[in-house]
């Protein structure tokens, strides 16, 4: 391995451990009674946020690899839980609460496909914003 690519690893660990601790401290707040509420918020929030960065900085073509290494495969993939999300999913049923097993598979798909929708529209309208289009 040399050096540029042990220079990429460390991006991804920094952002990665930047993006865990954005995860935990928000779920923590967030997360209240049977439903994993602080899990559908990161979810939603990372969802968004991680497309509408991509296509505003894709329209832009301003962000070296570094930074895309740091803030998508590092910050988003450390902060985004659908690892937790089908955990708690599966938990829900096991727990007899199907119910809220469906209702959060249905909230998290719907909504952060929505959020992923959004970040990109918005992301494509500030790029061309800045470019005077």
């Amino acid at each position: 391995m040399n050096l540029g690519e042990v220079r990429l690893l460390a991006l991804v660990a920094i952002g990665g451990a930047i993006g865990s601790v954005l995860r935990y401290v928000l779920s923590g707040m967030l997360t209240r009674g049977d439903f994993p509420w602080g899990t559908l918020v990161v979810n939603l929030s990372g969802s968004f946020l991680i497309t509408l960065v991509f296509f505003y900085t894709l329209s832009r073509g301003n962000l070296p690899t570094e930074g895309r290494v740091f803030l998508f495969i590092g910050v988003f993939g450390g902060y985004t839980t659908f690892s937790s999300f089908g955990l708690e999913t599966v938990e829900l049923v096991r727990n007899g609460q199907p119910w809220l097993g469906a209702l959060n598979i249905g909230l998290n798909t719907a909504l952060c496909v929505v959020g992923a929708f959004l970040g990109a529209a918005l992301g494509i309208l500030w790029a061309g914003v800045g470019n005077g289009t």
